[in-house]
């Protein structure tokens, strides 16, 4: 009986070895699907540019520190690695620098920006060895996106975008490029997680996978299991030089309006608000009668610029931005970047306890002129006492020329300089400075130390656990919270 039952299940572990290695469906359909995406996808060659470093410099200054030990890795020359100045030879020699891929039949070509950045001529190879000479169309740095042009006498095979906030972690992924030099060479994978922020530019939400990505990836495609491109590969983390599983790549419904732009105007149009923003903490948020932290706080806003215009001003909380709701630094800026310029935004806001809505006309990021403007009102010179605030630890002055002079304030930041702090006083907990200029308490203007005298006097009657105070230090301004008990 016992060994009726062994051949029994003999039997079936037989059928089942010999069914699976006469179909493997899954697999088939995914080669199928590989051999379909991969004329699409390009190699990218370059001459580089002769580029000088002084000794003094680093090269890998402003890459996250943990970022680093990938882009040194890559030949000498390479942008974000290190740079020696190239002889006649190295300069006409092109080199294998990264992937790319075709999004038009009529030759345009998505590739990251680094990965041209420095480069006199660009060409891409296809995977039929042909070779076309690049025309450079617009960039832009602060998503690491380059979109380039081709000119082929036949129409070329295509990629379509997915809709990336469909995707979710756990979905299978795959990308092709060439990495190291090898083209065509395909890796996959799964989404790990999405809206990574590796300190890359103030637009990060890329998405991590642990599909194989390398130096020489970098532009490249990666796929849904539907033969749509999720995302463009970007950087990977890695304290080797290769991958251990940890990927980025810019999320297609990030990379479309800037590639649009790029192809209609040559360059991104963002829009631009005018304002400086924070976020909120728990003590803030508790302080100006909100429920929870969601929502950024304005910590200044730009003389002259759309939000000022609009009516907005400082220690507004912006809780939503054309019906979005705004949760975090990060999701503003991304908002308001991919609206169009000279449009008009409705903008909800937090303000004396209350939700008021304003209307404002974006202005263009890219001719914002941090210049201040001369023809505030801050010129007019202020008279005052210098007035000490005992139980608080501070002492007070009010601005004019000398003061001004004194502390290095610019003449556009209005309020009353910090000239004493006590020591182990209410104030300096705060981490307030000499040379800082209280600009607003609890949302109220201050243009005169008594103006603060009043009502931090008002707020310890009144036995308050906190006040709210907007901060200058020089031309930054940050709202924090001095807490009184």
């Amino acid at each position: 009986m016992m060994l009726k039952n062994i051949l029994f299940f003999s039997t079936l572990i037989l059928v089942f070895v010999f069914k699976n290695l006469e179909s493997h469906p899954l697999s088939d359909d995914f080669a199928n699907l590989v051999q379909e995406k991969s004329p699409s996808v390009v190699n990218v060659f370059t001459v580089q540019k002769p580029k000088q470093v002084q000794n003094n410099q680093n090269p890998l200054e402003g890459i996250p520190p943990q970022f680093r030990d990938f882009f040194k890795n890559f030949p000498p020359g390479f942008p974000f690695g290190p740079q020696q100045q190239p002889n006649q030879q190295d300069t006409e020699r092109p080199q294998a620098l990264g992937s790319g891929f075709v999004i038009d039949p009529t030759g345009y070509i998505v590739t990251n920006n680094h990965v041209i950045e420095q480069a006199n001529e660009i060409k891409v190879k296809f995977q039929d060895d042909s070779e076309l000479e690049a025309k450079l169309v617009g960039t832009d740095k602060l998503t690491d996106i380059a979109l380039l042009k081709v000119e082929s006498k036949k129409p070329l095979p295509y990629l379509k975008f997915a809709d990336s906030d469909k995707a979710r972690v756990g979905h299978s992924v795959f990308a092709i490029g060439n990495p190291f030099g090898l083209g065509g060479t395909v890796t996959s994978g799964i989404i790990s997680a999405f809206n990574r922020d590796i300190n890359a530019g103030p637009y990060d939400s890329f998405i991590q996978t642990d599909a194989s990505i390398n130096r020489g990836n970098s532009g490249g495609p990666l796929f849904n299991l539907e033969g749509e491109v999720l995302g463009i590969n970007t950087a990977i983390f890695s304290p080797t030089g290769g991958s251990v599983g940890i990927g980025f790549s810019i999320p297609a419904n990030l990379a479309k309006p800037i590639i649009e732009q790029l192809r209609k105007f040559g360059k991104t149009q963002r829009g631009w608000l005018g304002v400086r923003i924070q976020e909120l903490t728990p003590e803030i948020a508790k302080s100006l009668g909100l429920k929870n932290e969601e929502g950024v706080l304005i910590s200044m806003v730009n003389p002259g610029e759309p939000a000022e215009k609009g009516g907005l001003k400082s220690g507004d909380v912006i809780l939503e931005f054309n019906g979005k709701k705004i949760k975090d630094v990060k999701s503003l800026q991304r908002t308001v970047a991919e609206s169009m310029v000279e449009s008009k935004a409705k903008v909800k806001v937090w303000r004396d306890n209350k939700e008021r809505s304003f209307n404002v006309k974006l202005g263009e990021l890219e001719k914002f002129n941090m210049t201040a403007d001369d023809k505030s009102e801050t010129n007019k010179e202020v008279v005052t006492d210098e007035i000490e605030i005992d139980k608080v630890g501070l002492r007070l002055l009010g601005l004019n020329k000398e003061t001004r002079t004194r502390y290095n304030i610019p003449k556009n930041i209005k309020g009353v300089v910090i000239t004493a702090v006590k020591r182990d006083s209410f104030a300096s907990k705060a981490g307030l400075n000499v040379g800082n200029v209280i600009s607003q308490i609890a949302q109220k203007d201050i243009e005169r130390p008594n103006d603060a005298k009043k009502i931090l006097d008002d707020f310890l009657k009144n036995n308050a656990d906190s006040a709210l105070l907007q901060v200058f230090e020089g031309e930054f301004s940050k709202f924090l919270i001095l807490k009184l008990k």
